[in-house]
């Protein structure tokens, strides 16, 4: 009997980053980094830039986000869907997010809700059908467009209380119409069926199928994980039979179980990064340092964050500004394959200034110039990428103190 494959957290972490195109290896096309990370998590907010281009910087630098949008809008590459969160998804992988259309629409429990909102105000489904027949006879449209002062309202402490809303989510959620532009955070909506480039694969899957297919794409983004890591990476809750999946795919010798050194779970390798591990293991290595949004691939999975970097990370947008222990809106700082401190920093798009309001460095952060220089040159890629003419630095530790130079 072959014995179990062990691996060290530094082996775990440096295969996850190396998947996850953090490290200074060659990075692939756009398009590639977006498949190897199954999907980029959309977010509305703007203190620094929105996170899915903040993902996209960290890997690829100051890319051309024309590309990105030839990507979504043009070649329909890609689409917004949920993935672990309203992300930027895969057309080619469209069927696994149809199984979830489908599951959603025919969830008795969703159904029950829905029906219950339905019977409770006359007019709602009138109102979703005349939202359907607008867009079939006028094409897309702003939700702004569809509204009226007349539009039939509920209570809500969280939203505008407007059904429109209401409605247009339902029918994305059932996959019956999608985004098909964005100008700023509006979102125009069309009917999917009138999206769909030619070559989308529209076949059915199976949940069996699905499972194979997502379990095995998680495990690749996360280098190895463990069952409760998949289930909240990439499609998140959409893991049906996974045990017998899992099964399988280890008969298959398509996974390999191992363990991790200092962790009790059990986690799973991709037999096809096994020669990846190896490399890395002999030297292959490529350390490099960049900035994470706060919704990266690599740290969404807060306790998967904590167990692997000894890093506590939890985003304090909803905190109050008095109680906030680092900032709103901090970006991690990925130094080779350590967590080594955060940046709290905001664009002032007013005045063109990226304003580094506070520095933190974990504790034993490495202090050599080198490890400086190279965090200074993140702040100035980043402030390059968003337009940035100047850096203006606030609270640096003593020994980071250098980093007031850069900019």
């Amino acid at each position: 009997m072959t014995p179990q494959l062990t691996l060290t957290r530094q082996d775990l972490r440096r295969l996850a980053i190396t998947r996850q195109h953090l490290s200074q290896k060659e990075t692939p096309a756009m398009l590639d980094v977006i498949r190897d990370l199954g999907c980029v998590q959309l977010d509305p907010i703007r203190a620094v830039e929105r996170t899915h281009l903040l993902v996209l910087w960290s890997r690829l630098g100051n890319f051309d986000e024309a590309a990105l949008e030839r990507l979504r809008w043009e070649e329909k590459a890609l689409f917004e869907y949920w993935a672990h969160a309203a992300s930027l998804v895969l057309t080619e992988e469209y069927p696994v997010y149809s199984w979830g259309m489908r599951q959603r629409r025919d969830d008795p429990g969703r159904a029950a809700r829905y029906q219950k909102w339905f019977d409770e105000h006359p007019g709602i489904i009138e109102l979703k059908n005349h939202i359907l027949d607008r867009l079939r006879e006028e094409g897309p449209l702003f939700s702004r467009d569809i509204e009226s002062e007349n539009s039939l309202r509920y209570e809500s402490r969280w939203s505008s209380g407007r059904f429109v809303g209401f409605i247009l989510d339902y029918l994305w959620t059932n996959g019956e119409i999608l985004t098909v532009e964005r100008v700023g955070n509006q979102r125009k909506w069309g009917l999917a069926e009138q999206f769909w480039p030619a070559w989308t694969p529209q076949e059915e899957w199976t949940a069996q199928q699905t499972c194979c297919f997502a379990v095995q794409k998680a495990v690749r983004a996360l280098g190895a994980a463990t069952v409760k890591q998949m289930k909240v990476h990439y499609t998140r809750g959409m893991y049906p039979g996974m045990t017998a999946v899992l099964k399988q795919l280890v008969k298959e010798e398509l996974l390999i179980p191992v363990k991790v050194e200092g962790l009790s779970d059990d986690y799973y390798l991709h037999a096809a990064d096994l020669p990846l591990l190896h490399e890395l293991q002999n030297g292959a290595w490529q350390p490099h340092t960049t900035l994470l949004s706060p919704f990266d691939n690599l740290i969404c999975d807060r306790d998967r964050t904590e167990a692997l970097w000894d890093f506590f990370f939890r985003i304090e947008i909803y905190v109050p500004a008095a109680k906030r222990e680092y900032g709103y809106y901090v970006l991690p700082i990925l130094h080779g394959d350590q967590l080594i401190g955060r940046l709290d920093p905001k664009m002032d798009r007013a005045t063109n200034t990226l304003h580094i309001q506070n520095v933190y460095a974990e504790p034993g952060a490495p202090k050599f110039k080198k490890t400086v220089r190279e965090i200074g040159q993140s702040v100035m890629s980043l402030a390059a990428f968003l337009g940035a003419e100047q850096i203006v630095w606030g609270n640096v530790p003593d020994a980071w103190l250098g980093l007031k130079q850069a900019g």
